[in-house]
């Protein structure tokens, strides 16, 4: 493992943008040869978020177990924000086309959006402040409780995501599964108040 660590501290941190815009492109292509393009991009751009916010709140538990991936973090939590709004984007646009009456009936009718939009909502400041100077500002103490926000959010997320899926294939239960493994690990190792800001 020390080898391996070893070896990641050479590997540049932006590698990380490249690859987590690897599966936009696909999305987009293969959502284009899809029976309903619309429904196979949004899907597919909200499944990558789920999936990306899970790895980001990995690596601390993964560093428990020896594989530090700590450096990288940042830029993951920024990609997973980044197919968040993309996720959101396509449903505003190619979804509900900007039909403002229609999102706002779709809102008051299905609660599962405003829960998604909850969850983008509480990760912009974690975004905006992702930088070394907002560190330096807000200090590492607050810095860092604002950003336990993100498991509130992820949370969030998930059941976003359950909700919209209807059916809860192996899939959709495995990533509810691994979330509550993480937030299990995490309360038993720092106790409960590790999850929240306060």
């Amino acid at each position: 493992m020390d080898r391996i660590n070893q070896y990641l501290k050479t590997v540049p941190t932006w590698i990380v943008y490249l690859l987590g815009a690897l599966p936009a492109v696909w999305i987009v292509f293969d959502g284009l040869n899809a029976i309903d393009p619309v429904r196979a991009i949004e899907w597919g751009l909200g499944l990558w978020a789920v999936r990306l916010l899970i790895a980001t709140l990995s690596i601390s538990p993964l560093r428990w177990a020896g594989l530090n991936l700590l450096r990288f973090r940042r830029q993951l939590g920024l990609v997973a924000f980044a197919y968040v709004v993309l996720h959101f984007a396509a449903w505003l646009t190619i979804d509900m086309g900007l039909r403002w009456g229609q999102i706002l009936q779709d809102l008051y009718k299905r609660w599962y959006i405003l829960i998604g939009m909850s969850a983008l909502l509480l990760l912009i400041p974690l975004a905006v402040t992702s930088n070394n100077a907002s560190i330096r500002r807000l200090g590492a103490r607050n810095w860092n409780r604002l950003h336990k926000i993100a498991y509130l959010a992820t949370g969030l997320g998930m059941i976003h995501f359950l909700m919209v899926g209807k059916v809860y294939t192996a899939e959709v239960l495995t990533y509810a599964a691994i979330l509550v493994v993480l937030l299990a690990l995490r309360v038993w190792r720092n106790g409960l108040r590790s999850l929240t800001p306060v």
